[in-house]
């Protein structure tokens, strides 16, 4: 059984502070996370100076300031990231990261050399980004909050001829050739990992639809896992039951500080919780052989149930509902054999609750 891939999605909630990105890179160890992920971007390369926040950012940080100076402030340089990138290597973590822009993307691939690309929801339907990173051909984990199946489909066919490093002009016809090339659905076989999510900040359960992974699985034959926004642990345990291969959830060091996504990420206790209930969870499924588990064979006659005279019974008497019954323990002729034994005759004498044997 593969053990499920936990990533501590640290996002943005270091506030642009290097010290308290390490922090957070120092929770993840100690909760046992697989790998620690941030997000990489020049905001100028990313945002226009008229986008607006989204309602939840507006919740959680104001009014007064634009995306785009909110998110300025969230932003760690290159150089910050190498300081990290070491700092997790020496953590023993692995240390992933999400480029929003083209030249962060070359930044973490070439440079730190990365060799896992985690592609936010946002990006989906960025094709061009989608293709720079796909040429590069890292290992890509595809997040697909707000799309549809025939989005998710068009970002893989953009992926697809990305890692063929197809000698054709880009087109839509050319990713949906390269979606549907034999060489195409290798490609993403060996490459790709997508996410389920609902993007919302904390999302509302009724909006989660965890029986999407399902469909994912069955609709691209690829792993699916799933990026949390829920508030709490349950959902996220949950789709590790329902087989999520992947799970990421974001973490902070304090839900109350400020920022645009602490209120909807996991305090360190929570994390180390959720990591625990996950290991558990891969125990607990098994390996869907129906059969008696080890520790339980032990009660197996002490649980069931034989057939027992209720009454004295003497040699050669006819065997009625009268004079015989069901109880514990299963040692003797089997419950299945009630109705045969009703055509025979006594053995033997019985005593009251004496289990029913044959010659």
């Amino acid at each position: 059984m593969n053990a499920t891939f936990v990533i501590a999605e640290a996002g943005v909630n270091h506030n642009g502070d290097l010290e308290l990105a390490k922090r957070l890179v120092d929770i993840a160890v100690s909760s046992k996370a697989d790998a620690v992920k941030f997000q990489t971007f020049k905001t100028e390369l990313v945002i226009s100076k008229h986008a607006p926040k989204a309602e939840y950012q507006m919740q959680t940080t104001g009014e007064e300031e634009s995306q785009f100076e909110m998110v300025k402030k969230l932003e760690l340089s290159f150089d910050q990231f190498r300081e990290l990138k070491n700092y997790c290597e020496d953590s023993g973590i692995e240390f992933l990261s999400t480029p929003f822009d083209i030249e962060s993307a070359d930044f973490l691939i070439d440079e730190l050399k990365l060799r896992t690309i985690k592609i936010s929801s946002g990006e989906i339907t960025n094709a061009p980004l989608l293709y720079h990173i796909a040429c590069k051909k890292p290992d890509i984990i595809l997040s697909t909050g707000m799309a549809t199946l025939s989005e998710v489909e068009a970002a893989l066919g953009v992926i697809a001829f990305g890692l063929l490093s197809a000698h054709d002009q880009p087109s839509v016809s050319a990713f949906r050739a390269a979606y549907l090339s034999p060489e195409g659905q290798e490609q993403l076989q060996r490459k790709v990992k997508l996410l389920h999510c609902t993007t919302e900040y904390p999302a509302p359960v009724k909006d989660v639809n965890l029986l999407a992974i399902e469909t994912m699985q069955k609709a691209f034959g690829l792993p699916v896992g799933y990026s949390d926004h829920t508030e709490g642990i349950a959902v996220t345990v949950a789709a590790v039951a329902l087989g999520a291969r992947i799970i990421e959830k974001h973490i902070t060091h304090n839900k109350q500080a400020e920022g645009p996504d602490h209120k909807a990420s996991l305090s360190p206790d929570e994390l180390k919780l959720l990591i625990e209930s996950i290991r558990q969870v891969e125990l607990a499924k098994g390996t869907g052989i129906k059969i008696p588990a080890k520790s339980e064979l032990k009660n197996l006659e002490i649980a069931r149930k034989s057939i027992v005279a209720s009454k004295k019974i003497k040699v050669g008497e006819k065997l009625t509902l009268n004079n015989i019954t069901i109880k514990r323990p299963g040692n003797g002729i089997s419950p299945f054999e009630y109705w045969e034994m009703l055509t025979e005759e006594a053995s033997k004498d019985f005593n009251q609750d004496e289990p029913l044997s044959r010659l």
